[in-house]
């Protein structure tokens, strides 16, 4: 598995929009387009992103895709099946899983709860990534409520496996977008530690994450949260702009010390 930087105005991200001619509104990866690092994992990740959800801020979604090489994101409420989803005449459902908790049919040990990362099949047994030959991941982005919403309206979900997520540490989100508890994190968030448990180098993880911080504290140095006004996108982007401070910081001395580095660590 190798890496690469992305290359400067290449396409980020496929989706089913009926968008017109017009500049697309501002996301989140274009504050952060400056650290994308592309990667080129085994298993390939399709996004269905509630529509409600591209009026989220600072939405992780386009950061996935654009950091991800056979990775897509589909916006809408509704598709025919995994092979429409996918815009492919043919899919195999058994060799896709799909990150979601809920309608498992029954209660899962405390040894399973333990695990970071728990991959089932359509009966609800634990697997390992070996014995089920994944060829990639659908993951539903969007609130909890929109996600219920999305697999809902979308039965054919029911004949994929299923990889269920217990995070160890909160959302570096923080302050700046609401979760309802600490088993929740952000899409980009939860596609990573989904790969990370499925067998995927661990660098593709560890670049989401990083990629991930930079926003966080871009959002912070700007004063911008996910509940901020359009307005606050320009914040944002000063901010992002080469040489930006952090709202309220004061003006450097003249004598030039380090580098400061925007990433959180």
């Amino acid at each position: 598995m190798t890496t690469k930087p992305a290359k400067p105005g290449a396409p980020s991200t496929t989706a089913d929009t009926s968008a017109s001619a017009e500049t697309p509104p501002a996301t989140a990866l274009d504050f952060v387009r400056d650290r994308v690092v592309r990667a080129h994992p085994r298993l390939r990740v399709l996004i269905l992103q509630h529509p409600q959800e591209q009026d989220a801020l600072l939405g992780t979604a386009p950061l996935v895709v654009a950091s991800l090489e056979r990775s897509a994101l589909r916006v809408g409420l509704s598709w025919a099946s995994l092979a429409h989803a996918l815009e492919e005449e043919e899919a195999e459902p058994s060799r896709w899983a799909v990150m979601y908790r809920g309608s498992l049919g029954r209660e899962l040990t405390e040894r399973e709860l333990a695990m970071p990362t728990l991959l089932l099949d359509r009966k609800s047994q634990r697997k390992s990534p070996d014995e089920l030959h994944l060829d990639g991941i659908v993951v539903l982005d969007g609130t909890w409520s929109q996600a219920k919403a999305l697999w809902w309206r979308n039965p054919w979900l029911l004949k994929l496996n299923r990889v269920l997520l217990h995070p160890k540490e909160p959302s570096a989100y923080g302050r700046l977008r609401k979760q309802p508890s600490n088993q929740h994190v952000s899409t980009l968030e939860a596609v990573a530690l989904a790969l990370d448990g499925l067998g995927e180098d661990a660098g593709v993880g560890a670049d989401l994450r990083r990629l991930f911080r930079t926003l966080c504290q871009r959002a912070r140095d700007a004063g911008v949260t996910n509940s901020s006004g359009p307005d606050a996108l320009e914040a944002l982007a000063e901010a992002a702009a080469p040489g930006a401070r952090p709202k309220g910081a004061k003006k450097p001395a003249k004598k030039r010390g380090p580098k400061r580095d925007d990433v959180a660590f």
